[in-house]
This record gives structure tokens, C-alpha cells and sequence, in this order.
């Protein structure tokens, strides 16, 4: 079931966030980062299973970023992470935004949603912020996109 995340949901979010973490595939999120930010995510629980998480983050006036979407290596490819995508959108416009950014290394799922490849230089200062943070920094090898929704 899809839904706005709880407290009850952040150490599920951790767990299954920094997993794709260890393996350099996505920024790992702390405890504390997640309680902070829990307001931005989505997730989809079955039988008290963690499936899929994301977030939709308000960088600028009007762009939203796409983060720490993850799913569940087993149920990956059965539509998991395309509805919390959606539930991301929806909310950008609901809130009036009119861009979606992602730093990814799946870019194909994202285009297959309506994004676009765009160069870094394209993007909001603001969104470098999690960047230090990264392993990888200041070699970021992770993909920009964007989609616009309005």
C-alpha cells in the first residue's frame, strides 16, 4: 500500500536506503536525516515489509528532487518504484512546482517517466548541498535529469 510515510517507517527507510548505499549506488541517509525529512517520503509496506521508499524534496521555488527512491531488490520491476514516481509528481503539482530533478545511476527509469538527461551545470546550486556527503564528491558520476510538469 502506498502511502506518506510515519515515524514507525524511518528505520525500514534507513535500512533499505543504505543498503543500495553500501554498494555506492545512492546516497546513504542517516537516522537523524531521515526523521528530518520524513514529511518528503513515500512508501509502499506489504505484510509490515518495506517494498519501496522515496522522497520529493522542494529545492527551489519551483523544482522538486527526486530522492532516495529505492526498492526492495526482490520486488524490483513489478511497478514499485514507478507509483511512488507518481505519487512524487502528483505532489509537485499539487504544490506547484513545474520542474522534477534526480541525480541517478538508472537513468532509464526515469526517462521511461517523462525525464530528460540535462547537464549539471542546469541544475539548482541548492541541490549540491547532499553532494559533500557523497563518497564519490567531488566526482560525481550519477546522472542529471529533469522533467518538467507543469
Amino acid at each position: 500500500m502506498l502511502k506518506k510515510a510515519t515515524i514507525k517507517d524511518v528505520e525500514k527507510i534507513w535500512k533499505l536506503v543504505n543498503s543500495y548505499a553500501d554498494k555506492r549506488l545512492m546516497l546513504p541517509r542517516s537516522l537523524s536525516e531521515l526523521y528530518e525529512n520524513l514529511r518528503d517520503f513515500y512508501v509502499i509496506i506489504e505484510d509490515d515489509r518495506m517494498l519501496g521508499c522515496g522522497a520529493l524534496h522542494i529545492t527551489w521555488e519551483d523544482y522538486g528532487e527526486v530522492l532516495s527512491l529505492a526498492v526492495e531488490p526482490s520486488r524490483v520491476r513489478q511497478g514499485i518504484g514507478s507509483k511512488i514516481l507518481k505519487a512524487c509528481e502528483k505532489e509537485a503539482r499539487a504544490l506547484g512546482l513545474s520542474r522534477l530533478i534526480t541525480l541517478t545511476y538508472v537513468p532509464e527509469f526515469f526517462e521511461k517517466h517523462g525525464f530528460v538527461r540535462v547537464e549539471n551545470t542546469t541544475l539548482p546550486h541548492k541541490i549540491w548541498s547532499m553532494c559533500i556527503k557523497c563518497p564519490k564528491f567531488p566526482n560525481c558520476d550519477e546522472i542529471p535529469l529533469m522533467k518538467k510538469i507543469d
